[in-house]
């Protein structure tokens, strides 16, 4: 198993970390989930009770899988994404368990197509993604939502299937018309601009701390 010599990463007894793994420092695999051969875990993640990450898979710094959070690869999870408990990220547009001559499917009889979750994005529990998205910067993905098409940065999108119900700015919470063409954060005061169906901030964010995250 990858793990740095000295670094600080908590692995439970009952959890099945493959030996290929890499496990950055910090990081926490918690009761019974598993993670395959060659995924890469970055720093101060934390991998809850019962989820999987899959064969390859790729999770940045920072990143929380709930409970029994399924990632399915080749999936790409970028720094500070949170993934909701039993959220599914799948990877088969046409799934099928055998080919059309009743024989069973093997690895090499379909092409696996990952989600790709960006930057602080989070995704809400239960929610199903299909094969081959993308979650944009800081979105939100609601409970229970199944989301079979990009979504935008800073969009809050619910429903079956899910659409873009509202704004929301890099501290989770739903944002204000400030007029103009501008949205404010009711928490930050942070502000942004709407342009063609976009939503940027109107300033640089802030660069990510470099200490340890919250439990």
């Amino acid at each position: 198993m990858g793990i740095t010599e000295g670094a600080r990463v908590r692995i439970e007894p009952t959890a099945d970390v493959d030996e290929r793994a890499v496990i950055g420092p910090g990081s926490t695999v918690w009761h019974l989930a598993q993670v395959r051969e060659h995924a890469e875990i970055g720093a101060e993640c934390i991998i809850g009770r019962g989820a999987y990450v899959g064969p390859g898979v790729r999770l940045g710094d920072r990143v929380k899988l709930q409970n029994h959070a399924l990632v399915y690869e080749p999936a790409v999870v970028e720094d500070g994404v949170f993934v909701g408990p039993a959220a599914v990220l799948t990877n088969d547009l046409y799934p099928r368990s055998v080919d059309p001559d009743g024989r069973l499917k093997r690895g090499d009889d379909w092409h696996a197509r990952g989600v790709t979750l960006r930057e602080g994005c989070s995704i809400g529990g239960r929610a199903v993604l299909v094969a081959g998205v993308t979650v944009g910067r800081w979105a939100l993905v609601a409970a229970g939502a199944v989301v079979h098409r990009d979504v935008p940065d800073y969009a809050l999108v619910a429903g079956v299937p899910a659409r873009r119900i509202k704004w929301v700015g890099r501290a989770g919470e739903p944002l204000e018309p400030a007029g103009e063409g501008r949205w404010r954060c009711p928490r930050t005061a942070e502000e942004y601009v709407e342009r063609d169906g976009a939503l940027t901030p109107a300033d640089p964010p802030p660069a990510a701390p470099d200490g340890p995250a919250a439990g």
